[in-house]
């Protein structure tokens, strides 16, 4: 284990989710987590008896989960030779059209302060105003100061895994777990229709639906309605 490998180790056990959302990620929709991270500063002494807890508060934004399979995956741009390798051991191992849920995430940090105070009395003030609020979107984490950015995606592995569950099971009753003959589930199916309408409303470009298109290998099934919605020519 290189030095990294071990600093990295070392922040997410030193990572406590002291309060977790009382609500799971959505299945249909964007989810926004308010997120308190509280760390002690990375130049503190406990020897000088001077009590000082960091709060980074920012936003965690969850878009509505994906059903996709490891054949999908490996299209996915920007990923290394280690990357695709892992992506055919899964086709190989589970086969390339078994479904499986995909979570993408943006960090949307808001503000930094340094607050006189130690940490049990800035979580029960930043609880207690959860509280008032009526918040069940709101986490609170005890992190590690320098690698605060691994305490949060801690945070954020712990969040999606307490979520999957009750997310496939909706997704499941809905038949969107379904896998066509040609392997392509039915969640796919419904995200290339309403690619379609955003683009025809001018709310995405058109570029993105081509490549979702290809990640699926489905232009060629979908070429004339693209043209034509679009007027382009072949």
């Amino acid at each position: 284990m290189d030095l990294d490998d071990e600093r990295i180790r070392y922040a997410v056990l030193g990572t406590e989710i002291l309060r977790a959302p009382k609500q799971s990620l959505y299945t249909f929709g964007t989810t926004n987590i308010t997120y308190y991270l509280l760390t002690q500063p990375a130049y503190s002494d406990a020897a000088d008896g001077t009590a000082e807890t960091v709060i980074r508060q920012g936003k965690v934004v969850a878009e509505k989960p994906r059903i996709v399979t490891p054949y999908y995956l490996s299209h996915l741009e920007g990923f290394g030779s280690e990357a695709r390798t892992y992506f055919e051991s899964l086709m190989r191992e589970h086969g390339p059209h078994i479904p499986g849920m995909l979570y993408t995430y943006k960090n949307e940090p808001k503000d930094m302060n340094i607050v006189c105070d130690d940490l049990r009395s800035v979580v029960e003030k930043i609880s207690a105003q959860i509280d008032e609020r009526g918040d069940s979107l709101s986490a609170i984490i005890h992190g590690v100061d320098m690698l605060w950015d691994v305490s949060l995606l801690k945070f954020i592995f712990d969040l999606t895994r307490r979520s999957v569950g009750d997310n496939a099971e909706q997704m499941g009753r809905r038949g969107l777990l379904d896998v066509d003959a040609g392997g392509i589930p039915a969640d796919a199916r419904m995200r290339i229709e309403e690619l379609f309408r955003k683009v025809s409303r001018g709310e995405s470009e058109p570029r993105e639906l081509k490549d979702e298109l290809d990640r699926w290998e489905l232009f060629g099934e979908y070429q004339d309605r693209f043209f034509s919605a679009f007027g382009k020519k072949r």
